[in-house]
């Protein structure tokens, strides 16, 4: 059984944008966010890929990467996750390995092979539907451009051959697990919005990882929500932003994150509700007391070698004291 004392612990972020705040203040509130994590000693700091939603700023995803490790320090900043459909393997390898270039050692690269997106606006990006199913060659190749410099190639990443740059894949399925454990590459499962797959897909990462150059032994990395307060009243009472917005997914509405209501059952009907809690059923809500048993039952269920985290709240100041909440639970 894992331990929660000692356990590294991360965040993954989507740049949200906060109702009533625009885009520059909303990455100057990212920085800051992701400087008190470094601060704090958290491993890593994560951006996921996502385009044309109004609401979610981190449509760049490499350069707010680049951004965000100029101004920390020891963190591990990176994609969580680059979607590899979207793009040449040679141009990730590229931009990835000059942010190598730039903070050596520091820079991760998480892999998906969802579009991020709808799909009108996947052909928007030019990419090719089947380009899905060819997501294991390409990360083969990927993993080429990105590994010992080949001297009979004639395509080569320059910058981006012989990086340190350390690769994930990521999932919120079984596919990406069996692929992860065939290749002998880390994993990370999306549990803050895919929770019903995670402990089968991580056993299945476990029993069939097969030891590769890159890494000898499983890594599993399980992302769910946190929302972290002094006590479960508070922390109930600003977990109903992330509600807000998980329900404004539903109903193909702006991502924008909302302020916490005193009373959800006002916004949604019963099944509403019932849908919105089945995408939030990994989430973790309470006060330190209330936020460790429930981690320490899940890690219990669920070993991992890694927690990382979301956290949906409005309030800037409450955002980063729950961050030094995290940071309390697994140094005790």
């Amino acid at each position: 059984m894992a331990s929660l004392a000692n356990l590294p612990i991360s965040l993954l972020d989507l740049a949200s944008v906060p109702t009533g705040m625009d885009i520059p203040a909303t990455l100057q509130r990212l920085q800051r966010y992701a400087q008190r994590a470094d601060e704090l000693g958290f491993k890593r700091f994560w951006l996921a890929e996502h385009h044309n939603m109004e609401g979610i700023a981190s449509s760049a995803t490499a350069v707010l990467i680049g951004q965000l490790a100029a101004h920390t320090h020891n963190i591990r900043i990176g994609s969580g996750g680059i979607m590899l459909p979207n793009h040449p393997p040679l141009v990730v390898a590229e931009q990835f390995g000059t942010l190598d270039a730039l903070y050596p050692g520091r820079i991760d690269l998480g892999l998906g092979r969802a579009p991020g997106t709808d799909p009108i606006t996947s052909r928007a990006l030019r990419r090719d539907d089947m380009r899905a199913e060819r997501f294991p060659e390409e990360i083969a190749e990927l993993q080429a451009l990105l590994g010992p410099e080949q001297t009979n190639k004639r395509v080569k990443a320059y910058p981006g051959a012989n990086s340190q740059v350390e690769m994930f894949l990521l999932g919120s399925s079984l596919f990406s697990a069996q692929l992860a454990a065939e290749r002998g590459l880390p994993y990370a499962f999306a549990g803050h919005f895919a929770p019903r797959l995670a402990q089968q897909a991580l056993e299945l990462y476990r029993t069939h990882f097969q030891p590769s150059s890159s890494l000898t032994e499983p890594y599993a990395i399980l992302c769910l929500p946190l929302i972290l307060a002094e006590d479960d009243a508070q922390a109930r009472y600003l977990a109903t932003s992330s509600q807000q917005r998980v329900l404004a997914l539903m109903q193909g509405q702006p991502l924008y994150l909302p302020p916490p209501v005193d009373n959800m059952d006002e916004h949604w009907s019963v099944m509403q509700q019932a849908q919105v809690q089945d995408f939030l059923a990994l989430s973790v809500v309470g006060g330190p007391v209330s936020a460790r048993s429930k981690l320490e039952s899940l890690l219990a269920q669920m070993p991992v070698d890694e927690l990382m985290f979301t956290n949906d709240i409005y309030d800037e100041q409450l955002r980063l004291h729950a961050l030094d909440l995290a940071a309390e639970l697994v140094s005790e």
